[in-house]
C-alpha cells in the first residue's frame, strides 16, 4: 500500500472511532457523566458516612442517587462519592467537584434535610451489603464512648474489600449441634450450670477465673458449642494468634469442620475477608479471632467471650483506641446476650463487674486450685544478700536447685523481663510505692533531679514513707540478659531455647531444655514444664504504672499456669520480695483476692476503673489552651500537665509518643462515676471545634488510657 493511500484512509478511520464512542454506553464509574442523568424515582437520596475521620466531619452526608445506580445502591454497600465541593460549584442543579473518596451507604430517603443542591453518588463499589444496622449502631456507640469519629471506628470494624473473596459464595449454614458434655467444666462449682443456661437460650454473665493448665481452650469451645446448640451465635476474642490457634483447634475438635470462622491477620487479606463475609452472610455462627474480631457481625449473638482481658494486645492502637473488653460489654448489654470474661488471673475491671452485680464469679474450689497449681517458692532480698551463688551469678541457690531437679523430668521455663522496663520509686525499707500526697500519683526523679509527681507535676522535696516513716527510696533492676547467659554456662549439656519479640515459639517438646522467654512469649511445653523461674521481680513490680502490681501478677500466673501441678512435682521460684502483695497473691494462687483489694484501694483514691479518666497530650501551649476552652464537666479534676519524656530521633517509639525531639505535655482529666459520657462529649466537641477552626498544634485525646503512671 502506498503512502498516499495511508493518508487518504486516516480521516475515515478517525470518523469510525468517533462514531463508535458516540454509540457506546456511558461508563458507570465516571461521576462527571451524571450531569444529565435522571434520579431514582423512589428514595432518591442516599445518606452516606464518608471515610473521613476528622471529628468536625463526624456526621452523615446526603447524595443524590442516579437512576442507573438505583438497584445497586442498597443500605450497607460501599460507595464512592465526591467530597469537598463548594456550594458555588453547581451546574444544572447538581453539585460537582471535590475528590473521590470511599464511604458506606447507610440509608435511602425520599427527601434530604439539606436544602442546597446535592452531589450524585459516583459509584457503587460492590453490591455486597457489609454494614448492617447492628454494626452501625455499635460503631456509633463506641465512637461516642471514646470521643472519636464513626468513620474511624468503621475502619476498624469492616475489613478492606477483596474482590476475589467477594465473588465466591459462602458455604451453606450447618444445623445447630447438640449440647456438649460439661467435660472439664465440672471442676468449677457453677460450670455445668453455666453451660446448661447457654444451651437453653439463657444469657448468663460470668467472670471466670480459669484453673492453670491446658484446658481453658477446650472449656471456651464447649461454651461456644452450648450457645450454638440454642440456635444463636458466639464470638470469642483472644489477645494473639497463638491463643487464637489453640481455641481454633479446640473448636474444630468439639464442633467439627465448617461451624466457625478464624479471624486473624495471619490468615491473609483474601482468606480473612472470605471468613468475615461468611459470618456476615450467616453461613457461620461462631467466630474466634484477635482484637479486630470484637466487631465481627455475628448473627443473633448469644455469647461474647474475651480471654485474658488484661493483655495489652486487646487495646487498639488506632483511633479512637477502643478496648476489646469494653466493646464486648457494650455488645452484651445491647444484644442482651451472655458474656464470659475468662483469665487465669483477674483484672481490677473484672473484679468490678462482679462487685457491681453485673456478672457472677465462676471459680473453682480451693481443693481444685491446689491440685492444679504448681508449688510456689519465693526468694527475697535478704536471702539474695546472704547467698554466695546469687552474688556471683544473680541467681539464688534455690533457683539453681530447682533447675537441676526440673531438668531431670522435662523442660524448665525461665521468665526474664524484657528490655525497657523502667522501675518506679518505692520505700527502701518496706517497699511501699512512693506516691504524691496531693493526687496519689507515682513519684519520679528524672535524671536524678528533685522528686516530683508523674501525674500532677508537683514537687515533693520532703517525702517520707506513710507506712514506716523512712525517707530513703529504691529503684533496682537486676540484669536479665546476664542472668540468661549464666544459666546457659551453668548447664552446657542442656539445650537453651529463647522466645521473645524477635522470635516467638508456639510450643516446645517435653524433653529437658532451658526455655528463656520474655513475659507473654512463653511457649507451651508438651506435658507441661517441670519447673519455672520468674526472675527480676523488681523490674516488673517497679514500673511507673498504676497497674504494675496487677500486670506483674498476671505475667507470673500466665507463666506458672504452663507448669505441671504440684501433685506432678511442678515448682515455680519467684525472685521478688515475699512480703509484697502480688507475690503473696501468687503464693496463695489468689488473683481474685488481689484484684478485689486493688479495687478497694482505687475506689478510696478515685482511680480507674472506679473513676473515668482521659489523657490529653500535645505541645504545652496547645494542651493548656485546649483544657481552658474544653468546657469540662463541673466535677472534672485536671491532674497536670506534666512533661513527657523526649523521644530520641531514631530510637524506639510507642503508639502515642510525641514526635522525636519535641517536648510535649500530658494532662489527665478525671471524673467520678456517671460523668464519663459527659467528659467524652466535652472533649470531642472541643477537639472538633479546634479542627474546624484550623487549630495549629496537634492535641491527642485518649479516653481510658491503659497506662497512666
Amino acid at each position: 500500500m502506498s503512502s498516499e493511500n495511508e493518508k487518504s484512509d486516516e480521516p475515515e478511520q478517525l470518523a469510525l472511532i468517533r462514531e463508535t464512542v458516540r454509540k457506546a454506553k456511558v461508563p458507570r464509574a465516571k461521576p462527571r457523566t451524571w450531569r444529565g442523568a435522571a434520579l431514582a424515582k423512589e428514595l432518591p437520596v442516599a445518606r452516606v458516612v464518608v471515610n473521613k475521620g476528622a471529628l468536625h466531619l463526624d456526621q452523615f452526608f446526603d447524595y443524590a442517587v442516579p437512576e442507573e445506580l438505583d438497584e445497586a445502591a442498597r443500605p450497607g454497600v460501599r460507595v464512592r462519592v465526591r467530597f469537598g465541593a463548594g456550594a458555588h460549584q453547581v451546574r444544572g442543579g447538581r453539585r460537582e467537584g471535590g475528590r473521590l473518596i470511599d464511604g458506606f451507604l447507610v440509608e435511602r430517603r425520599a427527601e434530604s434535610d439539606y436544602s442546597g443542591p446535592l452531589a450524585a453518588l459516583a459509584d457503587v463499589v460492590s453490591p455486597e451489603p457489609v454494614l448492617g444496622p447492628e454494626l452501625l449502631g455499635l460503631a456509633r456507640t463506641v465512637a461516642d464512648r471514646y470521643a472519636g469519629s464513626l468513620a474511624d471506628v468503621l475502619q476498624l470494624a469492616v475489613p478492606p474489600r477483596n474482590a476475589t473473596a467477594e465473588r465466591k459464595p459462602s458455604p451453606a449454614p450447618l444445623p445447630p449441634p447438640g449440647p456438649p458434655e460439661p467435660g472439664s467444666w465440672t471442676r468449677y462449682e457453677r460450670g455445668p450450670a453455666f453451660l446448661d443456661s447457654l444451651a437453653r437460650g439463657g444469657a448468663p454473665r460470668a467472670v471466670w477465673n480459669a484453673l492453670p493448665g491446658p484446658y481453658w481452650a477446650q472449656e471456651i469451645a464447649r461454651a461456644v458449642a452450648a450457645t450454638l446448640a440454642s440456635g444463636r451465635g458466639a464470638l470469642v476474642v483472644v489477645p494473639d494468634g497463638r491463643a487464637a490457634g489453640r481455641v481454633d483447634a479446640a473448636l474444630t475438635e468439639v464442633l467439627g469442620e465448617g461451624r466457625h470462622a478464624l479471624l486473624t491477620a495471619e490468615a491473609g487479606p483474601e482468606k480473612r475477608y472470605a471468613q468475615w463475609l461468611a459470618v456476615r452472610r450467616g453461613a457461620v455462627r461462631a467466630v474466634v479471632g484477635t482484637r479486630a474480631a470484637m466487631f465481627a457481625p455475628v448473627r443473633d449473638l448469644g455469647l461474647a467471650v474475651i480471654w485474658d482481658d488484661g493483655d495489652g494486645s486487646h487495646s487498639e492502637p488506632h483511633a479512637p483506641q477502643p478496648h476489646a473488653r469494653e466493646v464486648l460489654l457494650l455488645r452484651a448489654a445491647h444484644d442482651r446476650c451472655a458474656f464470659l470474661l475468662g483469665s487465669t488471673s483477674c483484672t481490677v475491671e473484672a473484679a468490678q463487674l462482679v462487685e457491681s452485680g453485673w456478672a457472677q464469679a465462676l471459680n473453682a474450689g480451693r481443693e481444685q486450685v491446689r491440685r492444679a497449681a504448681p508449688l510456689i517458692r519465693t526468694v527475697g532480698d535478704g536471702e539474695l544478700a546472704r547467698d554466695e551463688a546469687a552474688r556471683a551469678a544473680r541467681l539464688p541457690s534455690l533457683a539453681w536447685q530447682t533447675v537441676r531437679e526440673g531438668l531431670k523430668t522435662g523442660p524448665v521455663l525461665v521468665q526474664v523481663p524484657r528490655r525497657g522496663y523502667v522501675p518506679r520509686l518505692a520505700c527502701e525499707r518496706c517497699r511501699t510505692p512512693a506516691r504524691c500526697r496531693h493526687c496519689a500519683g507515682p513519684l519520679e526523679a528524672p535524671e536524678q533531679q528533685e522528686l516530683r509527681c508523674g501525674w500532677c507535676g508537683r514537687g515533693t522535696p520532703d517525702w517520707h514513707c506513710a507506712e514506716c516513716g523512712s525517707t530513703r527510696l529504691r529503684a533496682q533492676v537486676v540484669g536479665a540478659r546476664r542472668t540468661a547467659e549464666e544459666l546457659g554456662r551453668a548447664f552446657p549439656a542442656v539445650p537453651v531455647r529463647t522466645s521473645g519479640r524477635d522470635h516467638v515459639l508456639d510450643s516446645v517438646p517435653g524433653r529437658p531444655a532451658l526455655v528463656v522467654s520474655t513475659p507473654g512469649a512463653e511457649p507451651v511445653a508438651e506435658g507441661g514444664y517441670a519447673a519455672a523461674l520468674l526472675l527480676d521481680g523488681w523490674a516488673m513490680l517497679g514500673r511507673p504504672d498504676l497497674r504494675a502490681g496487677e500486670e506483674a501478677l498476671r505475667r507470673w500466673i500466665d507463666a506458672a499456669s504452663l507448669v505441671r501441678g504440684q501433685a506432678e512435682g511442678g515448682t515455680v521460684v519467684v525472685v521478688a520480695e515475699p512480703t509484697l502483695r502480688p507475690v503473696q497473691a501468687l503464693v496463695r494462687w489468689d488473683p481474685v483476692g488481689h484484684a478485689q483489694r486493688e479495687l478497694a484501694e482505687r475506689a478510696e483514691l478515685g482511680f480507674p476503673p472506679v473513676s473515668r479518666m482521659a489523657a490529653v497530650t500535645g505541645p504545652p501551649e496547645a494542651v493548656e489552651g485546649f483544657l481552658t476552652a474544653a468546657g469540662l464537666p463541673a466535677d472534672a479534676e485536671v491532674l497536670g500537665p506534666v512533661p513527657l519524656p523526649v523521644v530520641r530521633s531514631g530510637g524506639p517509639r510507642r503508639p502515642g509518643d510525641p514526635p522525636p525531639g519535641e517536648q510535649w505535655d500530658r494532662a489527665l482529666v478525671r471524673v467520678p462515676p456517671g460523668s464519663g459520657a459527659a467528659l467524652a462529649t466535652a472533649l470531642k466537641r472541643a477537639r472538633a471545634g479546634r479542627l474546624a477552626r484550623g487549630g495549629g498544634d496537634p492535641v491527642r485525646i485518649r479516653v481510658d488510657p491503659p497506662d497512666i503512671g
